[in-house]
């Protein structure tokens, strides 16, 4: 989340957001961005429990029990499933 400031200072464009979720049994979850849904590819840690850290199109998926990173990504609007690469 970004860090409060004193004054009206926090930009009102920018959209962050955290979500509990977990892993489908395909290894992705799925985010809305601008009113579409978008899938993203995490790997091999299915049903594992995660939390997402949104700012705007910037996403971080962290696994819930251990802090571990599972992956940091930009979306891609111009995509509906987001890759690992």
């Amino acid at each position: 989340m970004p860090k409060a400031l004193p004054g009206n200072s926090r930009d009102p464009d920018t959209h962050a957001r955290i979500r509990n979720d977990r892993i489908d049994k395909n290894g992705a979850v799925t985010l809305r961005v601008h009113g579409k849904l978008r899938h993203i590819g995490i790997g091999t840690h299915a049903r594992t429990h995660i939390i997402m850290l949104t700012n705007d199109l910037d996403v971080r998926v962290v696994n819930t029990i251990t802090g571990e990173l599972l992956r940091e990504l930009t979306i891609d609007p111009s995509r509906d499933y987001q890759p690992r690469n």
